[in-house]
């Protein structure tokens, strides 16, 4: 026989979810209806802890409310069990939610750590692969013993997903998303020679290359 009470409330707790039939909430949970047929019944004394957990994460409520709708008393024992298992539940959460806080303030931690060596790297970053350049354009020149300089550096950015926008002498479409200009005018698609590098790190843009255009 279903018991009204039992039925009644089990049915608000399946609307709250979204849940319209009691095959839906079998679906749902991988309980069978035989076992939610006890649930409408009352009849929790024969349902294991276990499957009223899984009915209890769906319906989004503890084991102990569940068991409310018991048409029975637990034993002393019996409701220390439940009683355990909802706390251990609950700090399994809690748990859950500071490891997942922690992970974010972690991520947020190194963010602001790269961001800021980025910052005190400014002048090397964009300096540096200009003066590389000019020396392998003259192998006799003294900044060529710059050039073993750039391996690290180019190290750490691959580590942190930084990438260069275009190399050093390099002629590209002009983009004034990408782009900066240090001298003369240029339409978008005109070609144009970089001659600063600049630096993106994901969609992020770090700074823009500057580039002049190519005369022809």
């Amino acid at each position: 026989m279903i018991s009204s009470n039992s039925n009644n409330r089990l049915r608000q707790l399946m609307q709250q979810v979204g849940l319209t039939s009691y095959k839906a909430l079998s679906e749902a949970t991988g309980v069978s209806e035989k076992q939610i047929r006890k649930l409408r019944r009352g009849q929790i004394a024969q349902m294991r802890v276990e499957t009223l957990e899984k009915l209890g994460r769906v319906l989004q409520v503890s084991v102990g409310e569940l068991v409310g709708l018991g048409d029975w008393e637990l034993g002393i024992e019996e409701q220390e069990v439940v009683s355990r298992r909802d706390e251990v539940g609950e700090l399994r959460r809690e748990y859950d939610r500071l490891q997942a806080q922690l992970l974010q303030q972690r991520q947020e931690l190194w963010q602001e750590f790269q961001q800021s060596s980025v910052q005190v790297l400014e002048s090397l970053l964009l300096q540096l692969p200009t003066a590389a350049y000019a020396a392998q354009q003259n192998p006799q020149a003294p900044a060529v013993k710059l050039l073993p300089l750039l391996r690290p550096l180019e190290t750490l950015l691959h580590h942190w997903g930084i990438e260069a926008i275009a190399t050093v002498g390099s002629e590209v479409p002009y983009d004034p998303q990408q782009h900066q200009l240090m001298e003369g005018t240029a339409a978008v698609g005109d070609r144009v020679r970089v001659r600063y590098t600049g630096y993106r790190q994901g969609d992020k843009l770090l700074y823009r290359a500057k580039v002049s255009p190519v005369v022809s």
